[in-house]
Parts: structure tokens; C-alpha cells; sequence
């Protein structure tokens, strides 16, 4: 396991999402049904650290429970632990919008799930977006503010990102 020290470059994070893009597109040619992609919000150079796999670990619990409460199996499941950050890939057989549906409100509702980054593309729509569902945008963990706005802007500190972060986790934590 990593120290948590390591950190990775842009070009690094970004030949990483060509790879995860080549990950998704394979499996939806294997499976047919829709690719559920799990990342987390993790801004900064360090990616992979203990904190970020127990994030991911309680974000893979939280799906089994709900993908098995709904009845949905999963078919195929991957996960990664790289210095890019941890990440997994599920194919599960259901419905491309209920299952965006669902994981939206996990999101939403579970005390870490504003640290998860759950993507549902369909194989034949690619990605089902919020706004697709008509759902608003997600908000910034700082201001409230649609967070690809605060994102692109670079309307707080990376040092703010990460003390929000890590309260969230800490608040989970504690009894």
C-alpha cells in the first residue's frame, strides 16, 4: 500500500481517464448493460492515500446494499488501486436511468456519497447525466454553487477543497 505521499501529474490523471474511457467502452461491448463507474472527488496531486481507499471501500459497501436491495446483479466488477486514485467499474444488469436514479440519491443521502463520483453510461446513450433525469447539478462542497462552475473558475483554494474533504470524512467517522 501506498504512503499517501505520492504525487501524480495532470498528464498522469489524464492518461488515466483515456485508460478508464477504454475500460467502460470494453465492457459495455462485453456486457450490453449499462457500466457503472465509481471515482472519487479528490482534487490535488496526491490521488491514492489510506483516507481515499477507505472512501472508496464505504462506497463500494453502500452499492452492493442498494444494487442488492433493487435486485440488480451484478455482472462484472473491477477495481483499481493505482496512484491515480482508486476506482472501480461495475456492469450491472438493470435499467440505465433507474440505476442513475439510484445512485444519485446515494450520492445525495449517504454522509460520504458527496465524495463519490457515480457515472452510469448506457451502451447505447453513453453517459445519463443528471440533467438528463432532470436533476440539478451537483453543488459545490464549499459554497452550494453548481460545482463544475466553482471547478473551472477555481473559485476556492485547493488547501479549502481538501479541509472540506477531510471534515466530511472525519464527521463520518465520529460516533
Amino acid at each position: 500500500m501506498k504512503d499517501g505521499t505520492t504525487e501524480v501529474s495532470l498528464d498522469a490523471v489524464l492518461l488515466n481517464r483515456e485508460h478508464r474511457v477504454f475500460h467502460q467502452r470494453a465492457a459495455l461491448k462485453a456486457f450490453g448493460r449499462p457500466v457503472l463507474s465509481i471515482t472519487l472527488v479528490n482534487p490535488g496531486p496526491v490521488k491514492d492515500s489510506p483516507s481515499a481507499r477507505q472512501v472508496m471501500t464505504h462506497a463500494l459497501h453502500a452499492l452492493d446494499i442498494l444494487l442488492a436491495d433493487r435486485g440488480w446483479p451484478v455482472l462484472n466488477r473491477k477495481v483499481r488501486l493505482d496512484p491515480t486514485g482508486p476506482e472501480a467499474l461495475l456492469v450491472v444488469n438493470a435499467g440505465s436511468h433507474e440505476l442513475k436514479q439510484a445512485t444519485t440519491r446515494l450520492e445525495e443521502e449517504h454522509p460520504l456519497g458527496r465524495l463519490w463520483d457515480l457515472d452510469v453510461i448506457d451502451p447505447l446513450d453513453g453517459p445519463i447525466s443528471r440533467k438528463t433525469l432532470g436533476l440539478p447539478a451537483r453543488r459545490c462542497l464549499l459554497c452550494g454553487e453548481d460545482a463544475r462552475v466553482c471547478g473551472r473558475s477555481r473559485a476556492h483554494s485547493l488547501k479549502e477543497l481538501q479541509r472540506a474533504i477531510q471534515e466530511i470524512i472525519h464527521a463520518y467517522r465520529e460516533p
